[in-house]
């Protein structure tokens, strides 16, 4: 079981990231959406993923700047 607050939380946003890509990625294999919009959904994740990330980087490095 993983102790560290940062490793849990590491790995919560891996497993949620996953999951969606996951599901985008059945969605797309059973034609319920087109390829091409599939890569649309995969590219917007991942876009939304590093902003947040960004962002929470930044925040956390100006908190330490205080």
């Amino acid at each position: 079981m993983p102790r560290s607050k940062t490793f849990k939380a590491i790995t919560g946003v891996a497993v949620s990231f996953a999951g969606l890509a996951g599901t985008i990625i059945l969605l797309s294999e059973l034609q319920i959406i087109d390829f091409e919009v599939a890569k649309l959904m995969l590219v917007a994740l991942l876009a939304i993923y590093v902003g947040f990330g960004f962002l929470i980087a930044v925040y956390r490095f100006i908190d330490k700047l205080r």
